[in-house]
């Protein structure tokens, strides 16, 4: 099969919020985005379970993730690469902390 016939895959940049697992992680997706009759900036959130082949995360990084076939009845998404180390293994991080991270759709050029 060449690798041109393949789709192209979906990859979105999220935070570690939890280990379930062995090999198996939550990943909060952030984006804001405005309401549709006020145009007030909300914040939204997508939460995917995600496949950590090397377990190689820790809660609070921030990592790339790619969309993959089924690897289980809610794993539809792997790790490709690890962006940024959390600096405190173990810290959760809130809302807040991940809505200051993430640049509106407004904002964007």
């Amino acid at each position: 099969m060449s690798t041109q016939n393949r789709s192209t895959r979906k990859d979105l940049i999220g935070f570690v919020t939890s280990r379930s697992g062995d090999k198996s992680i939550k990943v909060t997706v952030p984006y804001k985005t405005p309401h549709p009759r006020y145009q007030k900036v909300i914040n939204r959130k997508t939460v995917v379970h995600v496949h950590d082949e090397k377990n190689e995360t820790q809660v609070g990084d921030k990592v790339e993730i790619m969309e993959t076939r089924p690897i289980s009845r809610l794993k539809r998404w792997r790790v490709i690469r690890v962006l940024e180390r959390a600096v405190v293994a173990g810290a959760a991080i809130s809302e807040k902390d991940v809505a200051e991270a993430v640049p509106t759709k407004t904002t964007q050029a």
